[in-house]
């Protein structure tokens, strides 16, 4: 049996986690390697592993490691550290003031979108959803948003491995009609779910645009009686005008 597959490879994977966590501006794995004095092949292999389950993210233009948001995901500690939920909460609030449904903030992780924050509706009759929950990657409005995000060619290969589950019977599951939905969103800077994921509920999603950060959105969702056309228009108006402030409070800090 190699190293690799020993014990003590959890060690080095948890010094790994640790050095990063201390470096806010991230490590490249060259710079892991010599910090920790662990031969690069070792490295390698460790933050690829870490990197797949979502404890650490890569940046494609600097190549270098920061920590991931499943790391969020194993305790509420993590949780408090996510300078985005604090920069977001205030115009989480003030939106939800302003159109009367459940607001979410959250980012990609890997496979699936971890809820982050919400400001619940004050309405009688809302949707809800507790802090830490995921939901999948090809499901509703907000996975719409962060395909979008990705390369065409990506999307294509992914739809053809994974497919398009179906949750509703308004759940588009034809994959050409569905890559029209993507091309769509990276056109108009907005994602709608019409009961695509959840029967009797609608859905709009902007993406948060900053530097440094994980890919983020914030989506508002609220029962179709309650979200007509005009409304969902409207809606995004005053999301894009939240997204923006988020988006210049964190890149300010």
């Amino acid at each position: 049996m190699t190293d690799i597959y020993k014990a003590p490879i959890v060690g080095k994977a948890f010094q790994v986690l640790r050095l990063i966590a201390r470096k806010h501006n991230g490590l490249t794995l060259s710079d892991v390697a010599r910090e920790l004095g662990i031969g690069k092949s070792t490295v390698h292999g460790i933050v690829s592993a870490l990197e797949e389950e979502g404890a650490l993210m890569r940046d494609p233009r600097t190549k270098k490691f920061t920590l991931g948001v499943t790391v969020f995901e194993l305790g509420r500690s993590a949780h408090a550290r996510i300078d985005l939920k604090d920069a977001a909460r205030p115009f989480m609030e003030e939106l939800m003031a302003q159109i009367h449904e459940s607001v979410f903030l959250g980012v990609k992780n890997v496979d699936h979108i971890t809820i982050l924050d919400i400001v619940e509706s004050t309405q009688n009759l809302k949707i809800t959803s507790p802090v830490g929950t995921t939901i999948p990657l090809l499901a509703g409005a907000t996975g719409k948003l962060f395909l979008a995000s990705m390369p065409e060619g990506q999307v294509t290969e992914l739809l053809r491995n994974k497919g398009l589950p179906r949750y509703t019977k308004h759940t588009i599951t034809d994959q050409r009609r569905y890559l029209q939905e993507i091309r769509k969103v990276r056109s108009d800077g907005v994602a709608f779910d019409d009961e695509e994921y959840i029967s009797g509920v609608r859905a709009a999603a902007v993406p948060i645009k900053t530097g440094g950060q994980p890919m983020s959105a914030i989506w508002v969702v609220g029962f179709k009686p309650s979200m007509s056309d005009e409304k969902m228009q409207q809606l995004v108006v005053h999301m894009k005008s939240a997204v923006e402030g988020i988006s210049r409070r964190i890149d300010s800090q």
